[in-house]
């Protein structure tokens, strides 16, 4: 059966991510290894490689394949970089990082959402992939700086907070906007503590919650 999983995930990335320009070597090959149908609820394994996102319960839903590849890649981190993810869900994309980066802290506010991730990714021995359960806003000052932020939810606003925990020259991707729609941007530390900003796609995530985010119901 897994070899019927290993085809899977490469036709995935060869009919998915290539043709849209997901072109780093490091995210191709975690794309290809980890087992998304293992991250997802068991009336969804069926459908764990297709170009869509799927429900993981609790009204969070688990990336399309194509946005984790594209997030990652565009926070450009490599086997020495130590990584923070805000909105574990699945832990999906935790595993990712995991298999490319040094370190990787990520933050799920819903406990049970936590306990799972953390129980399927000790079960697969990403034991560089630390979860945290706490108000993503914030980040985790205390393990930082990042090398790259990556944030699977979308707020008015890049918190404060986790523009602060950036290493100069750190990466915080994030979907900026409201209910209607969001843009993907890319936001660098500068030497001179300031920071750009990048547009990268239009997309649309559930909402960051926290103290830093939309309230509890989310944006009106």
């Amino acid at each position: 059966m897994e070899d019927f999983y290993k085809k899977q995930r490469n036709l995935m990335v060869e009919q998915q991510l290539i043709p849209r320009h997901i072109e780093d070597p490091r995210v191709l090959k975690a794309m290809r290894e980890v087992p998304r149908h293992q991250f997802v609820p068991p009336p969804f394994i069926p459908y764990a490689y297709e170009d869509s996102p799927l429900a993981i319960g609790e009204g969070q839903t688990i990336s399309q394949p194509y946005i984790v590849a594209l997030m990652i890649q565009a926070a450009q981190v490599d086997e020495n970089s130590t990584v923070l993810e805000i909105g574990t869900g699945s832990g999906y994309a935790a595993a990712v990082l995991g298999n490319i980066c040094k370190n990787v802290y990520t933050i799920e506010r819903l406990s049970h959402l936590a306990q799972t991730a953390q129980e399927r990714l000790q079960h697969l021995n990403y034991t560089n992939v630390e979860v945290v359960i706490g108000d993503g806003t914030l980040g985790l000052p205390d393990k930082g700086p990042f090398d790259a932020i990556i944030i699977t939810a979308s707020g008015p606003k890049v918190p404060q907070s986790l523009r602060q925990q950036l290493k100069m020259g750190g990466r915080l991707i994030m979907p900026v906007g409201d209910t209607l729609g969001q843009e993907l941007i890319r936001v660098r530390a500068l030497p001179d503590q300031t920071f750009s900003t990048e547009r990268l796609e239009y997309v649309r995530f559930v909402p960051l919650i926290g103290k830093e985010g939309w309230k509890e119901r989310g944006p009106l």
